[in-house]
């Protein structure tokens, strides 16, 4: 017996345009992609693909840049 969960289909209609809007929100209040993708139960492409569908412009990505070393 497989312990696999079925595939999910993706939603359409205004289900998914409520889904999407209420992500970007989330995203745009500071929530990142994958914390997101982690609360809500979806994958990070999943959640990634209702955003840009909703119109959200992508902050970079986060973490400390490199410095030059040296004289």
């Amino acid at each position: 017996m497989s312990r696999k969960t079925s595939a999910r289909k993706l939603m359409a209609g205004p289900a998914r345009d409520q889904v999407a809007t209420e992500l970007r929100k989330r995203y745009e209040n500071g929530d990142s992609v994958r914390s997101i993708a982690e609360a809500t139960n979806r994958s990070y492409g999943g959640v990634h693909r209702l955003l840009a569908d909703a119109g959200v412009t992508f902050r970079s990505r986060g973490g400390e840049t490199r410095k030059k070393t040296g004289a």
